[in-house]
């Protein structure tokens, strides 16, 4: 577990430096595509899953 959320943090540090920098590249979107992976095998995972949820049915739920 601690090995998962020591690589969960370095992509995730790494993902935040790709995006401010403006550039998104091949190897920068397998970073993100790591996080996801990494991300979807911690117990963050159902809490994530719940807050996107969430948000979605909000934003569905809005008429312009």
């Amino acid at each position: 577990m601690a090995i998962s959320i020591s690589v969960v943090l370095l992509l995730f540090i790494l993902a935040v430096i790709f995006v401010r920098n403006g550039g998104l590249k091949i190897t920068h979107a397998l970073v993100c595509l790591l996080l996801g992976f990494y991300l979807a095998s911690t117990s963050m995972a159902p809490t994530i899953n719940s807050g996107l949820t969430a948000t979605a049915d909000i934003v569905s739920s809005l008429r312009p």
